[in-house]
């Protein structure tokens, strides 16, 4: 604890916006950092706890207490070895991730709890500021291959640690570029791209190869991978859209939310509209638009709408509106359902609770309005939350474009899936445990979104780290890489 008051004596201030009237003018990041003075003292508020609830939190295990004294006392680098022995890409998660470490920090039971994210984002980028992130190659190579098919975060930190232990990795990715999620699913104004660039830079010099454009199953058989690789690990994430019955859902202006953000992401990209939309583009300008559901993609489908220069844009939630304070008796310290406002919410949204859409209306083959109803949530007799309809609340939503955003049910099955014959779960996840990450096939192994169900970028570098962990034990006897 490197000041015992801290926490007494130092307010919680965390990173500010630029105006939401700029930030809509461009795909930047705009998120303002702290003064280096400041994060430091920020760094004092940590109560280093006997029973540090932060790590409770956080998915990968991070050291938070550590690095939140190494950077109080300015012993930066310390603080970035610290940082990068739990979490291969915190400059990642310091930016798109909810921050559970903070719902858990022991100074959240007052609503002040330590600035967790922004100490680690400011740690990691001051760390590629100052050239102390270096390409770290394996000082021993083992002859070992591994395919690696999927380059989401679970994909890249699988392969890096592999790649580090001193096996020959090569990362199969579908898509044009490499990235996965990271790369097509998260808007530029939340993650600018040249950051996954310079960790690809990074992989490639410690041995990583990287082959976009090859969709395994398509392109090339699982046989023929397994069949040439020591191991194979899946990670292609939990692609599968949960779909809305919207009568008459032959309407043209009714996208599922990935379809509009990687459009959207391949433009900032530099890439030319019959590339970026070879099916057709989907803008927002102009246009009342609606997004179905209520979470992080949902978000990000309001402000690549608001950037587009949509005319209106309407969140719709199926559950209830949250309520403005969580119970902390009954919930820390443990991720609360409570009523947040992204920043993409703040500029620019109109947001509803508890509404089912019917149908969808128009003339032609053009949407032009949903037709919706407002619900009531009431407890079954076994407890369970049970919706019905509220009689005379029907009503006409003005719709130009509605995007769905309600979530993912899981990997595609047909494909990738089917070729590798692995088991699925109840849930229709590749059937996997977390002590040694094997599929019902031998050789083959799978982490992430893929064996876990849809998830946060966090977990997705935590299961790439133990999957990792899991391979190189399986192909060596013996593993030094950390659970």
């Amino acid at each position: 604890m490197g000041k015992t008051t801290g926490f007494l004596e130092i307010a919680r201030r965390d990173r500010g916006y630029e105006p939401a009237t700029d930030r809509l003018k461009t795909w930047r990041e705009f998120v303002r950092p702290l003064p280096t003075a400041e994060v430091s003292q920020q760094g004092a508020r940590c109560m280093n706890c006997g029973i540090p609830y932060c790590h409770n939190g956080c998915p990968v295990n991070n050291l938070i207490p550590d690095w939140n004294d190494l950077v109080y006392h300015d012993k930066w680098r310390s603080a970035l070895g610290t940082l990068q022995s739990t979490n291969n890409f915190p400059e990642f998660t310091g930016r798109v991730c909810p921050a559970p470490c903070e719902a858990a920090c022991t100074l959240n039971i007052d609503d002040s709890p330590v600035t967790i994210k922004t100490i680690e984002c400011q740690i990691v980028d001051r760390g590629w500021q100052e050239g102390w992130i270096v390409p770290e190659p394996a000082h021993v190579r083992t002859g070992k291959t591994v395919a690696v098919v999927g380059s989401g975060p679970a994909g890249l930190a699988c392969a890096q640690q592999l790649a580090r232990a001193g096996h020959q990795v090569t990362v199969f990715e579908k898509s044009d570029r490499i990235g996965g999620l990271l790369r097509y699913g998260i808007p530029d104004f939340k993650m600018e791209k040249t950051l996954i660039d310079r960790r690809i830079a990074q992989m490639e010099a410690e041995g990583v190869v990287f082959r976009p454009g090859v969709h395994v199953s398509a392109t090339m058989s699982v046989a023929d991978l397994r069949a040439t690789h020591d191991a194979v690990v899946l990670a292609g994430g939990a692609e599968r859209p949960r779909d809305l019955e919207l009568p008459p859902h032959n309407l043209s202006g009714i996208h599922f939310a990935m379809t509009f953000l990687t459009q959207q992401n391949k433009r900032v990209a530099g890439d030319p509209e019959d590339v970026a939309a070879p099916l057709g583009a989907i803008s927002a300008r102009g246009k009342h638009v609606v997004v179905i559901g209520g979470g992080d993609t949902g978000s990000d489908c309001i402000g690549t709408s608001n950037r587009q220069g949509a005319a209106s844009v309407t969140q719709l939630e199926i559950m209830p509106e949250p309520p403005a304070r969580e119970n902390k008796a009954l919930t820390w310290p443990d991720w609360p359902l409570k009523f947040r406002t992204s920043s993409s919410q703040e500029e620019g949204c109109e947001r509803d609770f508890a509404v089912a859409t019917r149908r969808a209306l128009g003339s032609g083959d053009r949407i032009e309005g949903l037709e919706c109803v407002r619900l009531d949530w009431t407890a079954g007799p076994d407890g369970r939350m049970r919706m019905t309809e509220i009689p005379g609340s029907e009503f006409v939503l003005k719709a130009d474009l509605v995007l769905l955003a309600m979530g993912f049910l899981g990997p595609h099955h047909d494909g990738l899936l089917e070729q590798a014959g692995v088991a699925i779960d109840p849930r229709g996840n590749v059937a996997a445990s977390i002590t040694d990450y094997a599929t019902s096939v031998s050789k083959v192994y799978a982490c992430g979104d893929m064996r876990r169900g849809q998830s946060l970028v966090v977990w997705a570098i935590r299961e790439g780290r133990q999957c990792a962990r899991a391979v190189d034990l399986a192909l060596m006897g013996t593993t030094e890489l950390p659970l």
